[in-house]
């Protein structure tokens, strides 16, 4: 990623404006047994506690790495019961990134977000149904399945 996606400038200007970047060797020590990194790149969100919120392995381009990272902010913000600010990292997602491959995830915490921060659960098949109509394949869409019965 050092030579494709870190040079990118969407890169850069989303790092330095969102992000407290961290590069760390995956063999260094104590750190990657610290943060359980068994192969690079491994991109890890962090709360400022130091807890984790979201997790990839493997190479991404620029514009999947700024999808991935407005994901682990707005899980982040799921994480602590902060749902507008998660559901605004969620809608940025399907509004800039709609063929990524984090928007099924966020769609899928976009509809429990709504839920949890409403109480109302139609969310809930809302997000089934835009799941089941554009990645029927997919795990996020498996795990929505209930929410067909709402």
């Amino acid at each position: 990623m050092d030579a494709v996606t870190y040079p990118e400038e969407k890169v850069i200007d989303f790092t330095g404006n969102n992000l407290v970047p961290l590069l760390i060797a995956f063999d260094a020590q104590p750190h990657a047994d610290h943060f359980n990194i068994k192969w690079t790149p491994t991109l890890i969100t962090l709360g400022m506690d130091g807890k984790e919120h979201h997790r990839t392995v493997g190479f991404l381009e620029p514009e999947a790495f700024v999808a991935n990272q407005i994901l682990g902010i707005g899980k982040y913000h799921f994480d602590n019961d902060r749902f507008p600010e998660a559901l605004t990292h969620f809608e940025k997602i399907m509004a800039e990134f709609p063929s990524s491959d984090t928007m099924p995830e966020a769609l899928f915490l976009q509809g429990v977000a709504r839920y949890k921060n409403s109480g109302d659960p139609k969310p809930l098949k809302e997000a089934y149904e835009k799941l089941t109509a554009d990645f029927p394949d997919n795990e996020w869409t498996k795990r929505a399945y209930p929410y067909r019965l709402l």
